[in-house]
């Protein structure tokens, strides 16, 4: 997939407050993160897309693993964000909410979608742009049972949900299925994605690890324990 040069939406961009993995008191509480290249938030609309839509390019968020579609409202003359289906082209014309003009990327209640049918961006409750679901790269849940009530959703995970039928999704799948296959080149890469290096429990000191300390090189002298000595693999049956 080729990607163009287009301005952005400077009324849907956000400044972002890095952390560095630390609390208000500056102490660490999520390990590897720091650095990153300095990068502004996308917002994306989930509830408030407009009926007739048409895709103006395909963009990438540097904020998430999926791409951004950029959307033009024939109806309301503006532009909005939301996540790109798979195989979603410039261009591409939908039309939203309406059973009998459904297409790829159109956004529809689950009453309205057939058994079967691959969707994305689920809204799993009523409340606005709240608690959607299946948002990350190649993700997609499928419809398996409809009710006179709900909806019964399999999520790519594998996991079995029960959702309202006034809930919605999108049609499709989520954009950029082969992410999972990039291949990180070197250590400056990860960096440039604000990811640290991990540094292995046996070459730090006692105080810091329970597998640290000891002369020269160790095993550890213990089954594998997380820092905070819980058991880091599960028991065997």
């Amino acid at each position: 997939m080729t990607f163009l040069k287009t301005k952005k939406l400077k009324n849907k961009l956000k400044g972002i407050v890095k952390t560095g993995g630390r609390n208000n008191k500056g102490k660490i509480v999520s390990f590897h993160i720091g650095g990153a290249h300095k990068k502004l938030y996308r917002q994306i609309s989930f509830q408030k897309i407009p009926v007739n839509c048409i895709v103006e390019s395909i963009n990438i968020d540097p904020n998430r693993t999926a791409f951004l579609a950029k959307l033009f409202s024939l109806s309301l003359k503006k532009h909005f964000y939301t996540l790109a289906s798979s195989q979603l082209q410039k261009g591409h014309k939908f039309n939203c909410l309406k059973s009998s003009q459904l297409r790829l990327g159109s956004k529809a209640f689950l009453v309205k979608l057939p058994i079967g049918s691959k969707i994305h961006s689920i809204s799993t409750n009523l409340r606005p742009n709240r608690s959607i679901s299946q948002r990350a790269a190649g993700t997609f849940g499928q419809i398996v049972k409809k009710t006179l009530k709900n909806t019964l959703i399999r999520f790519s995970s594998g996991k079995l949900v029960v959702l309202d039928k006034l809930t919605f999704g999108f049609l499709g799948s989520v954009s950029n299925e082969g992410f999972q296959d990039k291949r990180v080149k070197n250590a400056g890469y990860s960096r440039r994605f604000g990811v640290k290096p991990t540094t292995r429990g046996v070459a730090m000191n006692p105080v810091d690890h329970p597998h640290g300390g000891g002369e020269g090189k160790s095993s550890g002298g213990r089954p594998s324990v997380t820092p905070w000595a819980r058991p880091a693999h599960s028991k065997k049956n």
